[in-house]
C-alpha cells in the first residue's frame, strides 16, 4: 500500500500487484474524494487501464488541477461512502 496522490479534494493509495487474489492481479488503487466523503476501489484491468492513463497524465506535468479533474471522472463510480479513514 503506497500513497501515491495527496490533495485537498482527492486521495490515491496504489496496492501492488498481487497474483494469489484475482481482484489485485494488475495490482488496485482506492481513490477517496474527500469533500464527498466517497470512494472507489479499482482493481483487475480498470486498474491497469487507470496506471496507464496516470501515466500519460503524469508525461505532461500536469497541475494539481489538472489531476484533480482526472481523477474527478471518477467520481460517479464512487458509491462506498467514507466512515473512517
Amino acid at each position: 500500500m503506497n500513497l501515491i496522490y495527496n490533495s485537498e479534494q482527492y486521495s490515491v493509495v496504489e496496492f501492488g500487484p498481487d497474483s494469489g487474489n484475482d481482484a489485485l492481479r494488475f495490482g488496485g488503487y482506492e481513490i477517496m474524494d474527500k469533500p464527498g466523503k466517497r470512494e472507489i476501489f479499482i482493481g483487475g484491468h480498470l486498474a491497469e487501464t487507470f496506471r496507464k492513463n496516470v501515466e500519460d497524465l503524469i508525461a505532461t506535468e500536469p497541475s494539481v488541477e489538472e489531476i484533480d479533474d482526472f481523477l474527478g471522472k471518477y467520481d460517479v463510480l464512487m458509491s462506498q461512502p467514507v466512515i473512517l479513514h
